[in-house]
């Protein structure tokens, strides 16, 4: 049976309070930094919308039978492409090439959203039905062949980062779909010292001004700008979370995010924001409840039946984690700043949903743990 309701009594329940602690802790920081009074702002009202739809979505996924995505896999990848190569042929908004404007919704949508985890369907698919030969030099490349099309559809729009968090997805997957160990190691080893470069940069060991002479013969200046750790967004971030100190500011509270000092307060921004007002211990809940959430996520992995909901659950899993650590180092002043959001938390619906999708398919693999 396809879609099945008797499943969801069957879902992992424990990481419901945990949803609705982040989507709780969403729209605290939402209504507190649109400038608008009090909690039903216009922003708050529309992310509870999204959330209502995202909820819908969860349970859809977690009935849905996740072993039916084998059949969809290269259909879903094939229309993802599509919808990337079209963004090129309609009109930009803000200046790039990211999101289809649907008019008679009001709304646009992101299609880069959907890809990361489109992605890692189609991955699971390619890595369970070529178990036999995938060790095979052919095989490696038809893998990362499917992660290089989407990879670099959305680095031309320009999404870098984006683009980015689809990489530890693949390492991932290609260490628990056994790739060759050659190729998981060197890939861990390029993540490594990709991190380590831009970290050092970041803590002001390497020169982002010195470097810059041979870094702009190879990308723009405006490229390389994103990597410098002394923008006003920066520094703008990394004060606002020092400003929150032990209990924070308080909620509506806030004097340098309320303000409007702080950039996309409620979208890239939305962890400093809820730092300032809610200082370490509120951060401290918040980092606890991710943990919680990707710990739940990757007992999926252990108990997962099937070697596709294995490969599955591992994807979605490093998918969610590399969104949270990224956001956040970002805002700590670690990595560069980029639109990654933070999940549940930032205001946004096309990363609400895909997030709830992604979740309900990791309970749809849980829910049937024991039935095959």
């Amino acid at each position: 049976m396809m879609w099945d309701h008797r499943c969801l009594s069957r879902i992992d329940f424990r990481i419901l309070p945990l949803l609705l602690g982040l989507m709780l802790a969403s729209l605290l920081v939402i209504s507190a930094t649109t400038g608008e009074e009090g909690f039903w702002t216009e922003t708050t009202k529309s992310q509870i919308q999204w959330f209502a739809i995202g909820w819908l979505v969860f349970f859809f996924a977690a009935a849905f039978d996740y072993r039916k995505l084998r059949e969809w896999a290269w259909v879903l990848y094939i229309i993802m492409v599509l919808l990337l190569i079209g963004l090129f042929f309609v009109p930009a908004i803000q200046n790039v090439h990211r999101w289809y404007r649907i008019p008679f919704l009001g709304m646009a949508v992101q299609p880069s959203e959907c890809a990361k985890l489109i992605v890692v369907i189609a991955l699971s698919w390619f890595l369970e039905n070529r178990a036999a030969e995938i060790r095979q030099s052919r095989a490696t490349w038809q893998g990362i062949l499917i992660v290089l099309i989407p990879f670099f559809l959305i680095l031309k729009q320009p999404d870098l980062d984006s683009a980015l968090i689809l990489y530890p997805v693949a390492l991932i997957m290609f260490f628990f779909g056994g790739i060759k160990k050659r190729v998981v190691a060197t890939m861990s080893a390029l993540a490594l010292a990709g991190v380590l470069f831009v970290t050092l940069m970041f803590l002001g060991v390497l020169s982002h001004d010195g470097l810059r002479p041979y870094f702009t013969k190879v990308i723009k200046e405006y490229q390389y700008e994103r990597f410098s750790p002394n923008t006003y967004h920066q520094k703008a971030a990394q004060t606002a979370i020092a400003l929150g100190g032990l209990t924070g500011s308080g909620w509506h509270k806030s004097e340098f995010t309320g303000r409007q000092w702080l950039p996309a307060a409620h979208t890239d921004s939305v962890f400093a924001a809820f730092a300032e007002e809610f200082g370490l211990v509120g951060v401290s809940l918040l980092v606890l409840t991710f943990f919680g959430l990707i710990y739940f996520s990757f007992q999926v992995t252990a108990v997962a039946k099937d070697r596709f909901g294995r490969l599955l659950s591992a994807g979605i899993t490093v998918y969610l984690a590399a969104h949270i650590l990224v956001n956040m180092g970002m805002m700590c002043g670690f990595l560069p700043i980029t639109g990654i959001p933070l999940l549940l938390v930032t205001y946004g619906g096309s990363s609400v949903i895909m997030t709830m999708t992604a979740l309900g398919i990791l309970q749809s693999i849980y829910s049937r743990r024991f039935m095959f």
